[in-house]
């Protein structure tokens, strides 16, 4: 049943509504926007893409003009006020740097604070993961972002998999009263990666919620690789009931929606925002 709830929010991002859903229900999303604000973009297609989140996290967005644009876009469509997050710098190499940011529903979702960059002392990230705090209803959270390298070889994007268990002891660090801990993005590996194993065996429990099954990258002739993720941890993140899903946003089109869009889909979860954990 879990993976039938998958395939129809898949094929059907411009036909399903989650207007419907009981207002408990929160849509936490995540979206490589593909360099947001560079070339030329279908701006109407990506706020299409986001608007059914309550939350969305972006990672390639290359300035602020980009998301500005995009944020104008998706009030024009749903008809309703978003609000936004971004990182105060962007991070990356001298060649290459993006930025990452939120926009968030403002009639749902509360922005409580940034907490700022992981502190990358060791360099172990081409770019160091950003998280903010947010509240929606009873439920509060972190919400980091990571978009992993690529690099030329499988063993680069293999040596930031196994140090994300520090990206997630850090930012659980910051308030000992803040234990729902968020990470999303691009992660260049499929969940099910050996690379992650330190990750999942930490005490907390920490899972990923998306089925490596279900591809997330946009190829020329369809979908290609398993690559968007947000791992949660099921000791604290108990709002989260198993709801996970991939946003079909191609129309059937993979090369245009690459070239105009994005070469990622967006991916959510679902959580409760009646549980409260205090």
């Amino acid at each position: 049943m879990f993976f039938k709830l998958i395939l129809v929010l898949l094929l059907s991002i411009f036909s399903f509504s989650f207007s419907t859903e009981p207002e408990n229900k929160a849509y936490i999303g995540s979206f490589n926007t593909l360099r947001l604000g560079k070339g030329t973009k279908d701006y109407e297609h990506l706020a299409k893409s986001i608007e059914p989140f309550d939350i969305v996290g972006l990672v390639e967005v290359m300035n602020k003009k980009g998301l500005f644009k995009l944020l104008s876009e998706v009030e024009k469509i749903s008809n309703s006020k978003w609000g936004y997050e971004i990182s105060p710098y962007p991070v990356g190499t001298d060649e290459y740097k993006e930025y990452y940011a939120f926009l968030y529903k403002k009639n749902k979702v509360n922005f409580i604070k940034s907490e700022g960059f992981y502190p990358d002392e060791n360099d172990d990230f081409i770019r160091e993961p950003y998280g903010a705090t947010f509240k929606i209803n009873n439920f509060d959270f972190t919400y980091v972002l990571i978009h992993s390298i690529y690099g030329k070889k499988i063993s680069q994007r293999q040596f930031e998999a196994k140090k994300l268990i520090n990206v997630y002891n850090y930012f659980q660090s910051l308030d000992p009263n803040e234990n729902d801990i968020l990470i999303g993005g691009d992660f260049n590996l499929p969940a099910n990666d050996s690379a992650f194993e330190d990750i999942f065996n930490h005490s907390d429990d920490i899972i990923y919620t998306l089925d490596p099954s279900i591809k997330t990258t946009v190829g020329t002739k369809g979908f290609a690789n398993s690559y968007d993720n947000i791992f949660i941890s099921k000791k604290y993140t108990q709002e989260f009931k198993g709801q996970s899903g991939a946003l079909d946003i191609t129309r059937g089109d993979f090369i245009k929606t690459r070239k105009e869009v994005s070469d990622h889909l967006p991916i959510f979860i679902v959580v409760d925002t009646e549980i409260d954990d205090d």
